[in-house]
């Protein structure tokens, strides 16, 4: 055994292997596996069970009878989505919202200010449906550089109402 200044060395020549007193203060703890959370919490594992097999001819499965594994749906990171989708607006033409419930909205608001019913052309409707999310369009742009301005990004109500206020009353 040989004095060193930090701890204890030693060599067992029968085994080959050496042994130091400072291994102690090294080593993680040994478990015991027998008494681990999970063992005493549960008896087992939980293990997945095998699927049961149907027959060939059931009226449950409609695609072939061999082993066929589906392909599984596409994850994408955090924004990439979002950004997709902002992409394929941007280039896109069509109108955003429904014309059905659109039409309905707008016959609603009319029956609010006249007690008669008011027939509408189908091309005064859609051009009040473009000038309805042209302005829409531009007040959440508006909005959203608000929300940037107060170093967010998130659009909270608050930043479309300062974004009609900086408007003014003439473009509301």
């Amino acid at each position: 055994m040989v004095k060193g200044n930090i701890f204890t060395y030693s060599f067992n020549w029968q085994f080959g292997s050496a042994d130091t007193s400072f291994d102690k203060y090294c080593r993680m703890p040994r478990r015991d596996h027998n008494t681990s959370t999970a063992s005493r919490r549960k008896g087992k594992t939980p293990k997945r069970r095998p699927p049961v097999p149907t027959p060939p001819g059931s009226p449950r499965r409609s695609g072939p009878i061999g082993p066929s594994r589906s392909p599984r749906k596409r994850r994408f990171r955090p924004g990439t989505k979002a950004l997709m989708e902002i992409r394929k607006y941007q280039k896109s033409t069509d109108l955003l919202l429904r014309k059905g419930p659109f039409s309905r909205l707008v016959r609603e608001v009319c029956q609010t200010f006249s007690r008669d019913c008011l027939r509408w052309q189908v091309y005064a409707l859609l051009a009040l449906q473009e000038a309805a999310e042209a302005f829409l369009v531009l007040l959440f742009s508006d909005a959203y550089l608000c929300t940037i301005h107060a170093k967010r990004v998130t659009l909270f109500p608050r930043d479309i109402q300062l974004a009609r206020r900086i408007r003014g009353a003439d473009n509301l």
